[in-house]
Order: C-alpha cells, then sequence, then structure tokens
C-alpha cells in the first residue's frame, strides 16, 4: 500500500512550479498592454531614440486600422476662420488714415512756408455718392490742419478736403474723390448695444506703421459722461455721452471704427483713459449720437447750435460767501448760474437779464452749472425756440422768456 508524503521534495517543486506559470502569463499581458499605452506619451518626451508618426494612405487620411510605427512627423491645417475675421475683412477698407498736415514757417526757406505732418489718425468712409466719398473722423484730429490726406486700405494717399467739425461732439466730415474707394462702411445702431457684447476697433494705432490694426473686446458700458475741458482752465465745459469698450484704444486710433459682430458701425473710437494704474477704458462716440451731427456737418458744413448770448459760471465756482454778500440769494438757493456778462444785443440782452442775475431754472427744468445749460439747450431747443428762464436778482425770484439765436 503506498503512501502521500506531503513533504516531499518532488512535490513540492511541481506545485510551486504550478502557481507561478497564470501569474507570469498574466503579468506579461499586462506590461505588454501598459508599454502599447506609455508608447505616445514616451514618444513626445523624446525619450525614445525614434519617432512615431501616425502613416497615412495617398490621399493624405488615416487609416483607422493602421498601427503605429516609425516615420516622419506631419503639421496639421486648420480652418480658424470665423465670424469676427469675416467682418474684419469686410469693414476693414473702409478705415482709412487721416494725415493732419500744417502749414509751418521754414527757417531756412525764405521764399515760402511748408506743409508738414502734424498728426495721425483714423476716420471711417460712412458713404459713396455722385463721384464724391465721405468721411467722419474726429474734430480733434484735423484740428489746425492746413491740408489733409486720407489713406486708403492700400496705402493710396488722396487728397481731402475738410467740410466741417464739431467741438463739442469731436466729430468732421471730409470729402474726397470716391475714383479708388471700393467699400464704405455699413452704419448700425447703438440704441441696443448690451452690455457685454463683442466689439471690435479698427484703426491705426501709433501711426500709419500699425495700419488697419484690429483689436477685440466687449461693451463694457453705455451713456458714461465724460468730462471735457476745451480751454484748458481746469474747469469742466462739457460732458461727453460715450460707449465705453475694454476693446484697446491708443493714440491713432481716434475717429476709427467701433464695429459689432455684424460687421456694422456702432461707434468712433474718441480717447481712452490713459492712466499707469488703468487699463482696458476707451471710449467711443454712439453712432446714433453722432448721425444727425454727420449729417449736419456734411449739409452747412457746421452744427447750428442755440445760444442765449451770456458769459456765466457756476455757483460751485464762486465762494459761499458771496452768495448772500454779493448776489443777495436766500439761503434755500443751492445751486444756478450767476451771469458775469452779456453780449449786447444778444437774446439774453433783448429779454432783459442782466449781470450778476442768477439763472436756476429753463423752462422749469433745474441747472446747476454751465454744462446743464448748454446739454438743456443743444439737446432740446433749436434756434428760434422760446425758453422761459428762472433767475434771481437781489434776492427777488422772476421769469422772462426769450427767443434762442443762431451760435455762429
Amino acid at each position: 500500500m503506498g503512501y502521500y508524503d506531503d513533504h516531499s521534495p518532488t512535490r513540492q517543486q511541481k506545485q510551486q512550479r504550478r502557481r507561478w506559470v497564470m501569474p507570469t502569463i498574466v503579468g506579461g499581458i499586462l506590461g505588454a498592454v501598459l508599454v502599447l499605452l506609455a508608447l505616445p506619451a514616451l514618444v513626445q518626451t523624446e525619450l525614445l531614440p525614434y519617432d512615431m508618426t501616425i502613416p497615412e494612405d495617398e490621399s493624405g487620411l488615416v487609416e483607422d486600422d493602421q498601427e503605429l510605427t516609425g516615420g516622419t512627423t506631419k503639421n496639421v491645417e486648420l480652418d480658424v476662420n470665423t465670424q469676427i475675421t469675416d467682418v474684419v475683412e469686410k469693414v476693414t477698407p473702409s478705415v482709412v488714415g487721416v494725415v493732419n498736415l500744417q502749414t509751418r514757417q521754414d527757417f531756412w526757406q525764405q521764399e515760402g512756408d511748408s506743409a508738414q505732418q502734424a498728426g495721425v489718425g483714423s476716420g471711417v468712409i460712412y458713404k459713396k455718392e455722385d463721384g464724391t466719398a465721405y468721411v467722419v473722423t474726429n474734430n480733434h484730429v484735423i484740428e489746425g490742419a492746413s491740408e489733409i490726406e486720407v489713406v486708403l486700405a492700400d496705402e493710396t494717399r488722396v487728397k481731402a478736403q475738410l467740410i466741417g467739425g464739431d467741438l463739442f461732439t469731436d466729430l468732421a466730415v471730409l470729402k474726397m474723390p470716391a475714383d479708388q474707394v471700393e467699400q464704405v462702411a455699413e452704419l448700425g445702431t447703438s440704441e441696443n448695444l448690451k452690455v457685454g457684447e463683442p466689439a471690435i476697433a479698427i484703426g491705426n494705432p501709433l501711426g500709419l506703421s500699425f495700419a488697419g490694426s484690429v483689436t477685440q473686446g466687449i461693451i463694457s458700458g453705455k451713456e458714461r459722461a465724460i468730462p471735457q475741458d476745451f480751454n484748458g482752465d481746469g474747469m469742466e465745459d462739457w460732458q461727453a455721452e460715450v460707449i465705453q469698450t475694454d476693446a484697446a484704444i491708443n493714440p491713432g486710433n481716434s475717429g476709427g471704427a467701433l464695429i459689432n459682430i455684424d460687421g456694422q458701425l456702432i461707434g468712433i473710437n474718441s480717447m481712452k483713459i490713459a492712466q499707469s494704474a488703468v487699463e482696458g477704458i476707451g471710449f467711443a462716440i454712439p453712432i446714433d449720437s453722432a448721425k444727425p451731427i454727420i449729417d449736419e456737418l456734411e449739409q452747412y458744413g457746421q452744427v447750428n447750435r442755440p445760444y442765449i448770448g451770456i458769459e456765466a459760471y457756476g455757483l460751485n465756482e464762486v465762494p459761499t460767501s458771496e452768495w448772500s454778500n454779493t448776489l443777495n440769494l436766500p439761503q434755500d438757493v443751492d445751486g444756478g448760474l450767476y451771469i458775469r456778462s452779456i453780449r449786447q444785443m444778444s437774446p439774453a440782452a433783448k429779454a432783459g437779464l442782466e449781470p450778476l442775475d442768477v439763472i436756476t431754472a429753463l423752462d422749469g427744468e433745474s441747472v446747476r452749472d454751465i454744462i446743464d445749460l448748454r446739454k438743456y439747450l443743444y439737446n432740446e431747443k433749436d434756434p428760434g425756440d422760446e425758453m422761459e428762464i428762472t433767475y434771481y436778482r437781489d434776492g427777488e425770484q422772476a421769469t422772462t422768456t426769450l427767443t434762442l439765436g443762431s451760435q455762429e
């Protein structure tokens, strides 16, 4: 009768060999899978001495069932055309450079003067009619110019003529031959703009070397009021109502186009806040505000605004001690315009107003400074309209009605 010895050496070796067979097979399979998965990453890190590419057939297409083999790499070409690139391509030909040439006395040439470049800005061709092209730009771009040149997108220079400019809206209109003008901008509307929608600025930042530069951003704000000081006396003369955008607007962009995602002109780029601590705050004149000014400049060469013929200052510019001592104002008067002088035969003079009178209301609308006066006159009234003025004289309130004149 035989027996089974559990401690027999031969039996133990056989069992050990059987136990290691399956783990070895499984380990080999897992190792192969891991190598295949890690191979592309190893090639990209350049740890392997060869390149890995996906073979192509003759058409350039990769077959799904092909294996990874060595070979040469191939660049992939992508179509990056977007709606933005399309509208920029459409609008750019209508955005031009505007060169301000000024006549200066040449010390060495006693016979005459020479016109030199005094500044470069941007402009937008908005109309072409009867062989003439019309360009809108900023008034400060062409201010003081004796000659004006328009530089087209293909760098062709064309002599342009100033039709008229307006200080308060900072707009000017030029005209030139339309022979080489192929594209005009499509006017949109700024009334329905929404904060956050895309905005694209096109112009010539820092001069013609960067002509046709494009920057993209969003509408950051609507109906922003920006104070203006025209005579440099440190006092506000006007408040421009503008669109705020974070699309980069730099010197030379002035007069260029601000367009929407449909390629429509929604604003005329005008200014930016240039401070070291400020970034991405640029402004454009809304096209809805610009349209009537452009039309008037094109038709008359100027904007016909009403005037009353006074030199006036806000009470905030007068020491409060003078309110009662000199102007004899009641204590309940906390703002208004005091009249410093009156032009002879002006509407104010004809209506009986006098120096040191303090105007507090126009047609029942309160006014506190010269900006309130100008905004009411320029936005609500026309030359020839009647206007009721409420004022104080020697502490007594009175009213008078005048007929507005035309500012020349």
